[in-house]
């Protein structure tokens, strides 16, 4: 993607890169906030809230991030660099995943924003739940992309997310969860050639 091997090197990660760098995250937040005086029941409830708060945030980044086409100068090179580059190469099994140049920097937004609106601890184990979604995602589209999966739940993902790719990239943008396009009415068609 870069003439320089330099920078090329930051744009590719080998997929277990997320869950070494984030899963002590995680752990670090539960505790931090069991530490700060909630009870192992109320971090729990709040680990799920996290999860939920990430679901509408994977669909809208997906949607209005990386597949925001900026019309400035240099623009097309930035969203290559953003997300052109998987849509181009789906099957690069080093570009799947978020490298760490990018998701630690969100992650650390993130994580401000949610001690600024949760507080502490409150905001710590919300914040963890919040990686968790964005770590099922992270292999949910790595998965779709490299196995062919054996449940219902699996195979509808995997269609959905190749419709998108390969039908209309204005459609489905939940990776991990069909929800948001449910609710916005983004889920990817099906064609009538495609039903019989």
């Amino acid at each position: 993607m870069f003439e320089s091997r330099f920078l090329d090197f930051f744009t590719r990660v080998h997929p277990a890169v997320p869950a070494v760098v984030f899963l002590p995250l995680i752990a670090a937040m539960v505790w931090l906030g069991v530490d700060g005086g909630l009870s192992t029941w109320t971090s729990a409830l709040l680990v799920l809230a996290g999860i939920a708060i990430w679901t509408p945030t994977e669909y809208w980044l997906h949607r209005l991030v990386f597949h925001w086409q900026p019309r400035f100068p240099g623009g097309e090179r930035l969203h290559f660099m953003i997300h052109g580059v998987h849509h181009d190469h789906p099957n690069d099994a080093m570009r799947l995943v978020m490298p760490p140049a990018a998701s630690i920097p969100l992650a650390a937004l993130f994580f401000g924003l949610f001690v600024l609106i949760f507080g502490t601890p409150h905001g710590y184990p919300l914040f963890a739940g919040f990686i968790v979604g964005y770590l099922v995602y992270d292999y949910t589209h790595y998965y779709v992309h490299h196995r062919t999966p054996k449940t219902k739940l699996g195979r509808k993902l995997r269609e959905q997310h190749m419709r998108h790719h390969f039908q209309d990239h204005h459609y489905g943008f939940g990776v991990s969860s069909p929800i948001w396009d449910a609710v916005f009415r983004t889920l990817p068609r099906v064609r009538r050639a495609d039903r019989r």
